[in-house]
């Protein structure tokens, strides 16, 4: 069991932006949700649609617990892909990378084409032939450089301002439906299951439904950037559930009652196909209600779809960015702009692919496809909070999901089991029974499998071990060597203040390089060796945990006695301290290991170290088992008469250099 004590848990989740932030970025996506997604949805539900977009909600609700527990525990950019990287390895990462990228272009080019269709309640021709090309053109372009430009505080306080706008929109459209438009004979009597709708349709509508969720993926790119503590999470995860499922349904309900399904077929899926809520507007009866409402929804919603196409771009750059940094596309594509910091190529390759989506206006084909991607990117993000509760218990989590069952000593999340179980078998069923999601979305999959295995075989990387690349070289400059994320192996001797000061100061270096936007990651664990002859999870003596959480908590405080470093602690268990360290290393993908040096024991002996610029280190067998195997530099220190002399050793163990510190 794992001991309470033994958790750092650091309550604040960031630093820069907060809550209403977080919330703003996911509920441009929720309405931008509706305003493109409703006709299509309705076409294949028919009187069922409040019915899919209700269950939609439901989805959206298992999503944000799990990708506000995940983007918590692992504070880095990317979402999904993050948490597959920790959970499983790099392939399964760039799948879920790759299938959410997927899913970011047909959202570009979606939100583009329908806000184009939004505007023609201005002027008709805005939503047809060369016209609406140019309208498309340069929203993109806006946003493609509002986004190398870099995201702002006071781009926040308009998008805040534009999410308050919005809601008070859909919560009147809501009412006013509610009173003149509803009529729940006309909804119900449609209804014949099976036949209108399909089974098949009804899959097909509940898949492009959760296109709602890719608003939690483009959130979770601010990850380390929000300064969010526990209560706020667990505020985020309620309010914007809670206004899924309000806003979702009640729309639905008011469209199929303003458009009502007759002889199988509504308006809202050829007439308004492009532009669905303007369906409501034209479903009032009493013209000056009819008139103002089309007008007022036409302009904010065309305000909101570009504000989602810039949320969108927000969260492609930067899981896009993610991927160039870990070697799972080619890192040229990841290049940052000199200036700005922000990865230009990407996004104008981005604006480009987008653009040729949206020319043709085919909106169904775009968002059948978008389900390919979006529940196989729910499916991996779930199973990678399951598997991390199981390889993680004690790492510190600012937000646990709540329901939670007991599997063998380990706490399984319920609702990420339940989205995982969901999420595969309605991706399994789009996959069959819709040919075009499965043709396009397996030959996207299948092209960007051969780009990950071509480029990381041609660049003598394994498939599935982490690789970073530094900032530097994205931005054309000299790679240097940095530490930004170091391993630190704490044995509660009094050694561990010195290996904590080196550490310190590799990490505070690396966080003065010109364009690190963050903090430095040391990560001090405490290595439990477990007996053979007890079982490997075996409850430990009250004594060694006081001690471990003790020395933890020293490492911490001298660790993040230096600027933009921060500490994380965690215990580990294994048979043998060397292969534990080494299994943790690579697992957390660290870029260097600084431990002591251990003095020899009458069993396991000790081996010289030396180098011409210190002395001879006493090395035992713990550290030269990391050294002659660590995939990354090793530094190993101990005192040395008043003065602290160590030695570091490049990877795979290879000829020792020394160096000072």
């Amino acid at each position: 069991m794992p001991d309470k004590g033994d958790r750092e848990v650091k309550q604040t989740f960031g630093r820069e932006l907060g809550s209403p932030m977080l919330f703003s970025v996911i509920y441009t996506l929720i309405a931008s949700a509706i305003y493109i997604c409703l006709g299509v949805v309705a076409g294949y539900a028919l009187g069922l649609t409040p019915v899919v977009f209700f269950a939609g909600g439901l989805m959206f609700v298992l999503a944000a617990m799990t990708y506000v527990e995940g983007s918590s525990l692992h504070q880095e950019r990317g979402g999904s892909t993050v948490f597959a990287r920790f959970a499983f390895n790099e392939f399964w990462s760039f799948v879920a990378g790759w299938a959410i990228l997927l899913d970011y272009l047909i959202l570009l080019a979606a939100a583009s084409l329908s806000a184009t269709s939004y505007l023609q309640a201005f002027w008709a021709r805005l939503g047809e032939g060369a016209v609406e090309g140019v309208l498309i053109v340069g929203i993109l372009l806006y946003v493609a450089v509002r986004n190398i430009r870099g995201f702002s505080s006071a781009r926040s306080r308009r998008i805040a301002l534009l999410v308050v706008a919005d809601i008070v929109l859909q919560l009147a459209l809501i009412g006013l439906g509610l009173i003149f438009l509803l009529d729940p004979g006309t909804l119900t009597s449609s209804i014949h299951l099976g036949t209108t709708p399909t089974f098949q349709n009804l899959i097909v509508a509940l898949g492009i439904a959760t296109v709602v969720s890719t608003g939690l993926e483009s959130a979770s790119g601010l990850s380390g950037e929000v300064g969010v503590n526990r209560a706020g999470l667990k505020r985020l995860v309620t309010s914007s559930s809670l206004t899924v499922i309000i806003v979702y349904t009640g729309i639905a309900i008011v469209a199929i009652s303003a458009q009502p399904v007759i002889a199988g077929h509504t308006a809202l899926s050829s007439r308004y196909k492009d532009a669905p809520v303007l369906g409501i507007a034209a479903g009032f009866h009493q013209s000056w209600l009819a008139d103002g409402s089309r007008y007022v929804i036409a302009a904010i919603a065309a305000v909101t779809l570009i504000a989602a196409a810039n949320s969108i771009m927000l969260g492609l750059s930067r899981l896009a960015y993610s991927l160039s940094t870990h070697r799972q596309i080619p890192s040229a594509l990841g290049r940052l702009h000199r200036t700005r910091f922000t990865p230009w190529v990407l996004i104008v390759l981005a604006t480009l692919i987008a653009l040729a989506l949206a020319v043709p206006g085919d909106l169904r084909l775009l968002l059948n496809v978008y389900a390919f991607g979006a529940l196989l990117g729910l499916t991996i993000a779930h199973a990678s909070i399951v598997r991390l509760r199981i390889t993680e218990p004690d790492r510190p989590r600012p937000y646990s999901m709540p329901f939670n069952i007991r599997v063998r000593g380990k706490s399984l999340p319920m609702p990420a089991l339940l989205g995982m179980v969901l999420s595969a078998l309605v991706w399994l069923s789009v996959v069959w029974t819709h040919p075009s999601a499965r043709w396009v979305g397996f030959g996207w999959m299948a092209a960007g499998i051969a780009l990950y295995l071509v480029y990381r075989l041609s660049t003598g990387k394994t498939l599935t071990k982490r690789v970073t690349v530094p900032r530097e070289a994205l931005r054309g400059e000299a790679e240097e060597v940095e530490y930004e994320s170091i391993l630190v192996p704490i044995t509660g001797s009094p050694l561990d203040d010195d290996i904590m000061q080196t550490a310190g100061r590799l990490a505070a270096e690396a966080s003065e390089e010109d364009g690190f936007d963050g903090e430095s990651r040391i990560e001090a664990i405490w290595v439990t060796e477990v007996p053979m002859s007890l079982p490997i999870d075996a409850r430990l003596p009250e004594e060694e945990s006081r001690v471990a959480r003790a020395a933890l908590a020293r490492a911490k405080a001298v660790g993040e006695e230096y600027d933009n470093v921060q500490v994380d602690t965690a215990r580990a268990r294994g048979r043998r301290a060397g292969q534990t360290i080494i299994a943790e290393a690579l697992r957390r993908g660290v870029q260097a290991i600084v431990l002591a040096a251990e003095e020899p024991s009458r069993i396991s002996g000790g081996a010289l170290l030396g180098g011409s610029n210190s002395r001879d280190l006493i090395i035992g067998d713990t550290a030269r088992y990391v050294l002659a195997n660590a995939h990354c530099p090793v530094i190993v220190t101990a005192p040395a008469s008043g003065e602290q002399a160590a030695s570091s050793v490049g990877e795979g163990g290879t000829q020792p250099e020394t160096a000072d510190h």
